[in-house]
């Protein structure tokens, strides 16, 4: 990214922070702004100036035909797509307020989300698929040393424990501490959790033990430059998931797609199966609406 387009791409990311966006939006927007600073450039569109609408059309046109490089043989979902377009148009909206009279107008372009079809798409496991997943968290990685098999180890079970045992958001519980934990009232104080809000989620028996055993068997006894639970960093706890699934030799898991969401979905249908209400539900979760916890009446149904 050329000099020019850095200097933008700071300009608006210090905008959208100012704006009171959360920190998780304002990132993904300046993230998706750099991609286009990028494409344009391979354009050979190098200054603001030759900026026209005919360019932002066809970098949304791009964006929804190019392969998705997270999942062969698909392309972009469609709330993908929408942040994509949602991020250029406050791009837009930005280089107008700077006083970029010339710069093209926000398209307002989305695609409408098929609720429906996004309900098909949640695939939640079974009580038993999950007990398996964690059963064979002690057989991956057989060729490492002790010590970071270990690592591994510890991490994939605190994976479970968060966000199966207590359905938390990648992001709530990537931040928690120890400090978080409340041991005499086995309880996990969740801050700034979606919207801003804070909660309090329950700790079950099992997860009580797993955190106890994570934190005084584990996480106490090493260093590191940081006080999260997790040691690792996201995107390795994102290829450990992965590795895991891919170990796993069953095949209805393998049919299925397992990451950090895909747990907190599979706990609130288990939750809804074993009779919890949906208002309870809800709170467990952090939902702001009941419409939000009615997707898994959905699922139950199906």
């Amino acid at each position: 990214m050329n000099e020019s387009y850095k200097a933008i791409h700071e300009q608006y990311a210090f905008w959208l922070d100012t704006l009171g966006f959360a920190p998780k939006t304002a990132e993904n927007y300046a993230n998706r702004a750099k991609e286009f600073f990028m494409w344009l450039e391979n354009k050979n569109i190098t200054v603001i100036n030759q900026l026209a609408s005919k360019h932002v059309t066809a970098f949304f046109d791009y964006q929804e035909t190019r392969p998705n490089t997270k999942y062969k043989g698909r392309t972009l979902s469609a709330s993908l797509l929408n942040d994509y377009f949602t991020a250029i148009d406050k791009l837009m909206e930005f280089l107008h307020q700077m006083g970029a009279d010339g710069a093209p107008s926000p398209q307002n372009r989305r695609i409408t989300i098929d609720e429906a079809d996004r309900i098909r798409k949640i695939e939640p496991f079974t009580i038993e698929e999950i007990k398996t997943l964690q059963s064979l968290i002690e057989k991956t990685y057989p060729d490492y040393d002790y010590g970071q098999r270990q690592m591994k180890h510890h991490q994939l079970k605190l994976v479970f424990a968060l966000y199966y045992g207590c359905g938390l958001r990648m992001s709530e519980g990537y931040r928690l501490t120890a400090k978080d934990m409340d041991f005499n009232r086995r309880t996990v104080f969740v801050r700034q959790g979606k919207n801003y809000k804070d909660r309090i989620v329950p700790m079950s028996e099992n997860v009580y033990k797993a955190l106890q055993d994570y934190i005084y068997n584990f996480r106490n006894l090493i260093k590191c430059g940081h006080n999260r639970l997790f040691v690792q960093k996201l995107i390795t706890l994102s290829v450990d998931l992965r590795y895991l699934h891919r170990f796993c030799t069953d095949e209805s898991i393998q049919n299925k797609r397992l990451s950090f969401h895909v747990l907190r979905h599979s706990i609130a249908t288990h939750l809804l199966q074993n009779g919890m209400t949906i208002e309870n539900i809800a709170r467990f979760l952090g939902h702001n609406s009941l419409t939000s916890t009615q997707i898994y009446t959905h699922i139950i149904n199906r």
